[in-house]
Order: structure tokens, then C-alpha cells, then sequence
């Protein structure tokens, strides 16, 4: 169960992180904590897994890049393996395993809309496996939420 100052911590900091010499200060601040509180919240938050990252998220197309969401069918005797070959590529900003015959899902960020392709092939080529290629056709922006 989250403690109310981790639901505002959570709600505060999904919206801007502020640009100043003491961004930590200024929204511990506005929360009512200190700094060093703010930031062993946050730490314990990423420890125990209620937060997968804390940092910012960058709009890859708009800087240039690509993005997309790609899956591969991966034998289950195989998986860790591939798992790591996947993770390899500084292109991957994430992996999950589903319960799906494409049961490996992944992200690729790529500093150009061309090395999409190039990524996909070479991971195809290493694996010897069919990556099956997803991008966006429209984005949706979801923010979560948590009553005080």
C-alpha cells in the first residue's frame, strides 16, 4: 500500500521535473518534506519495484530518431538466451516476457527511423527468429494517478 506522500510524490513528478539548480528542493517543497526525504522515497519506491525507472522520457521521433514496439516468438528452452542477445543492442529501452505465443515484447529507440530496420535484421540474423514489427500508428498519452 503506498503512504500518501508516495501517491504525491508519484502524482508530482509525473508531470514536469523542474529545471533549476535544486529540482529535488523545490518539489520536496511544494510537497511539504525534505530533499533527502523526496529521494529516499524515491529510491525505495525503485528498490521494491513500485517504480520501473525514475528519469525522463524523450520523444525519439521528434529529436530525429525512431521508435517502435517489436515481438519474437521465442522457444521457451531458448528464451534467457535470446533474452540476452535482445538486451545487447543499446537500441532495446525495454524487454518483457508475456504469457503469448510472441512472448517476448521489446522497444527499440533508435537515433534514426532507418536503424529500425537495421536493428531488426540484425537480431533476426542473430537469433534466427521472425521479429515482428509494431510502430505506432497514433500515441496515446496515459497518466496514472493516485487519489492523496
Amino acid at each position: 500500500m503506498l503512504e500518501p506522500l508516495d501517491r504525491a510524490i508519484i502524482n508530482r513528478l509525473q508531470g514536469e521535473f523542474p529545471l533549476c539548480e535544486e529540482p529535488y528542493a523545490q518539489v520536496a517543497e511544494e510537497l511539504g518534506t525534505s530533499e533527502a526525504e523526496l529521494i529516499a522515497r524515491l529510491q525505495r519506491l525503485l528498490d521494491d519495484k513500485i517504480l520501473s525507472r525514475f528519469g525522463p522520457m524523450y520523444h525519439a521521433e521528434r529529436l530525429g530518431g525512431g521508435l517502435t514496439l517489436a515481438a519474437l516468438a521465442v522457444p521457451e528452452e531458448r528464451f534467457e538466451a535470446v533474452a540476452a542477445q535482445v538486451n545487447a543492442f543499446a537500441e532495446v529501452a525495454h524487454n518483457y516476457q508475456r504469457d503469448h505465443h510472441l512472448n517476448m515484447w521489446f522497444v527499440l529507440a533508435t537515433e534514426t527511423p532507418q536503424r529500425i530496420n537495421e536493428v531488426i535484421g540484425e537480431i533476426e540474423r542473430l537469433t534466427g527468429l521472425t521479429v515482428f514489427n509494431m510502430p505506432k500508428e497514433q500515441e496515446f498519452y496515459i497518466g496514472l494517478r493516485f487519489d492523496a
